[in-house]
């Protein structure tokens, strides 16, 4: 059976975190940034907010961006306390492909599946419920918040928009890291490299330069370059630092020597870098080709970019959330890094210290995706004691 709709559905067990799950994952909420049409976070934000302001919740809707909302529920303290927020994204990637509806929540071997399940619907999920949980028997001490964002799979303006009103003593992104405990991430820097030739006919070689082949020259270094970095001093948790061409576009016709050729480039960068370092980096490596090939000449231009993620193991919010999970999990938890971006470092950037721990699992942006149910019961356990501790 399907879950209610989110205009007709009963408030769930705030108890339960696979009965509000099933109701997330049957909300269409891909990212229409990612997929044009794409649903958008309004719907899933409105029930959201029923559920926490059902449970007591002063409830904050910050849209900009008109069918892009986030939103920012607080469950305020008695004062003197500790703030704490809980992050997740509330945007999905698209559905096209998936292996069977991917808006139908079916459980198979202790595995809840469906579109968001793992990213990151399991996330908001228990952060939901451990937040209504843990100031169930009256407030705290700290304030409780909780920032439901827009748009984390494509330019994350939703955590921007909200770290514009809000803040807090600390944070946990809620993106699944499979319970173990993750301190760092990689940041990106993309650059568009556009190499200039001469436009002639193809008989007459004499007129024209190959913007192509020249080309060549800049993608041959990008190459070396890659080698260069992977033998740098590797940061203990995330190795190095990497680049690639993602994307290339060139020439017109056979019979035209091109005018242009056009890579974008993607450079993956670890603490210690940054898209002014890359930017040097880059415009070094061009700047020796220019100084060799004849006619070879460019044009940098810098684009998207996101800074790492570094977490100070000794934060007061690491330790609590660790202290927690070794008593859930009845082990010390895994320390990890992930070679991907998140909203950590945004969080981290505006002063606020945090860690990224999540659900286990599988399948983001895949043709079947889906969390281990287990594994969300025990993470709105840790997040409940997280957060009674740390508000206290």
């Amino acid at each position: 059976m399907l879950p209610e709709t989110p205009s007709t559905a009963a408030a769930p067990d705030p108890v339960d975190p696979g009965s509000l799950l099933a109701r997330l994952i049957a909300i269409d909420s891909v990212n229409p940034d990612l997929v044009a049409g794409g649903a958008g976070e309004s719907v899933i934000a409105d029930f959201c907010g029923e559920w926490l302001a059902a449970r007591g919740f002063e409830v904050h809707r910050l849209e900009k961006r008109p069918g892009r909302p986030s939103l920012v529920a607080i469950a305020r303290g008695t004062g003197g306390g500790r703030s704490l927020m809980l992050n997740g994204h509330l945007d999905t990637v698209g559905l096209a492909g998936y292996d069977g509806d991917p808006l139908d929540p079916q459980v198979r071997d202790g595995k809840m599946f469906g579109r968001g399940a793992f990213d990151m619907k399991g996330g908001i999920a228990a952060m939901m419920v451990a937040a209504a949980r843990a100031t169930a028997g009256g407030p705290l001490r700290g304030d409780v918040i909780l920032a439901c964002v827009a748009d984390e799979e494509h330019g994350s303006f939703g955590t921007e928009e909200v770290l514009e009103s809000f803040t807090a003593d600390a944070a946990i992104v809620a993106e699944p890291s499979h319970l173990e405990v993750t301190l760092a991430h990689k940041g990106f820097a993309w650059f568009d490299v556009e190499i200039e030739g001469r436009a002639a006919h193809g008989s007459r070689p004499e007129l024209g330069i190959d913007a192509i082949a020249k080309a060549g020259h800049f993608l041959v270094a990008l190459e070396e370059l890659g080698r260069y970095l992977a033998l740098r001093l590797a940061h203990p948790l995330l190795g190095t630092g990497t680049v690639h061409a993602s994307v290339i576009h060139g020439g017109r016709e056979p019979s035209t020597y091109p005018a242009r050729c056009h890579v974008t480039i993607e450079r993956r960068t670890v603490p210690g870098e940054s898209a002014d370092s890359v930017e040097r980096e880059l415009t070094a490596v061009l700047e020796r080709i220019a100084g060799t090939v004849p006619d070879f000449y460019y044009r940098l231009t810098r684009g998207l970019h996101r800074e790492p993620f570094e977490a100070d193991p000794e934060a007061l919010v690491v330790r609590t959330l660790t202290r927690r999970a070794h008593e859930v999990l009845g082990r010390p938890p895994v320390v990890r890094a992930e070679p991907f971006w998140t909203d950590c470092a945004l969080l981290d950037r505006a002063g606020i210290p945090c860690l990224l721990f999540g659900v286990d699992g599988a399948g983001a942006h895949a043709a079947s995706e889906y969390v281990d149910l287990a594994s969300l019961d025990r993470l709105t356990d840790i997040f409940t004691g997280t957060i009674a501790d740390f508000c206290s």
